[in-house]
């Protein structure tokens, strides 16, 4: 398909709450393909829609980059046969469980990387592209991507979970990707 633009933290989109799919459409089945492509021409482990520009509560996963021990459980068709990706339409978590701490980082902030503190254990429920019930639970670094994209359809990102300090220390390189974002 095609390689979209990633937005880059200062993009007002970023912070927009993303509206329910009402129904899957050929255009959100390309936006899915094309953000797969976007994904993993970044090489990255998880894409919201709002980070290529659209607002709409659809994210999609690279399963094939977490190692296998890490799902706890997964249901639904789209799941069967290990595929090496996963689209997640109006997804929602209906469990989280411990804690866990980590090296974050997120495609909207390119060779930033901070300690984020997460969920042990995630499970979501979804509808799939052609809108049959999903669930995946996952630990460790699943539970962390399940989550992470979770946010961004909230409006919310990484850098909301750092301390006033540690925004602080960043707050150089912060407004440097504030402005790229603003420039491009």
């Amino acid at each position: 398909m095609a390689v979209r633009s990633i937005r880059i933290y200062g993009d007002p989109i970023l912070r927009e709450k993303a509206r329910p799919v009402e129904e899957t459409t050929a255009a959100l089945r390309r936006l899915a393909e094309d953000m797969i492509d976007t994904m993993i021409e970044a090489e990255g482990i998880g894409l919201a829609a709002p980070q290529v520009g659209e607002t709409v509560r659809l994210y999609v996963v690279n399963l094939g980059a977490i190692s296998p021990e890490l799902f706890q459980d997964r249901r639904g068709p789209s799941l069967d046969g290990d595929p090496a990706h996963l689209a997640l339409v109006n997804p929602r978590v209906v469990k989280q469980e411990g804690a866990q701490t980590g090296d974050e980082g997120c495609l909207s902030f390119p060779d930033l990387f901070e300690k984020v503190t997460r969920p042990e254990v995630v499970r979501v429920e979804a509808t799939d592209l052609d809108g049959r019930p999903l669930e995946i639970e996952g630990s460790g670094l699943l539970a962390r991507v399940l989550i992470h994209e979770l946010d961004h359809l909230e409006g919310t990102l990484f850098i909301d979970y750092l301390s006033k300090f540690r925004l602080q220390f960043l707050r150089t390189r912060l407004k440097k990707l504030k402005a790229s974002s603003q420039a491009g």
